[in-house]
């Protein structure tokens, strides 16, 4: 579950969905059972099409990503880069600095797909 660096292009719509689950898993070197696993604890919640299939926009993968950064890189399970996102997003929507080990971590979208920073 290695995530890989992702950089979205720029004046892109990154909430328009893309990406079926089989293509998310690959930019993101993961499985797909892994993004249902994400689904499932509410970490991202992709778009369905008309027939019912998953799809990730550039936003979900940049999501995964920085939860997978804080898992590998920061030693947290599930649990705790679920905590850590909903933290930085509160205090992204304050105005409040964040703390210097975190201040790399994209968290444009927070668990559930509720944004904040709308």
């Amino acid at each position: 579950m290695t995530g890989a660096a992702v950089r979205p292009g720029h004046g892109r719509d990154l909430d328009k969905p893309l990406y079926t689950i089989g293509i998310a898993a690959d930019i993101l070197a993961t499985t797909t059972r892994t993004l249902m696993m994400y689904e499932h604890f509410g970490l991202v919640v992709p778009r369905r099409s008309g027939n019912n299939r998953r799809l990730f926009s550039e936003r979900d993968i940049l999501s995964i990503s920085a939860i997978e950064r804080l898992m590998q890189g920061r030693g947290l399970n599930l649990a705790g880069a679920r905590y850590v996102t909903e933290c930085l997003q509160l205090l992204d929507a304050n105005g409040i600095p964040r703390p210097v080990g975190l201040a790399d971590v994209d968290v444009n979208q927070s668990p559930g797909g509720l944004r904040l920073d709308t």
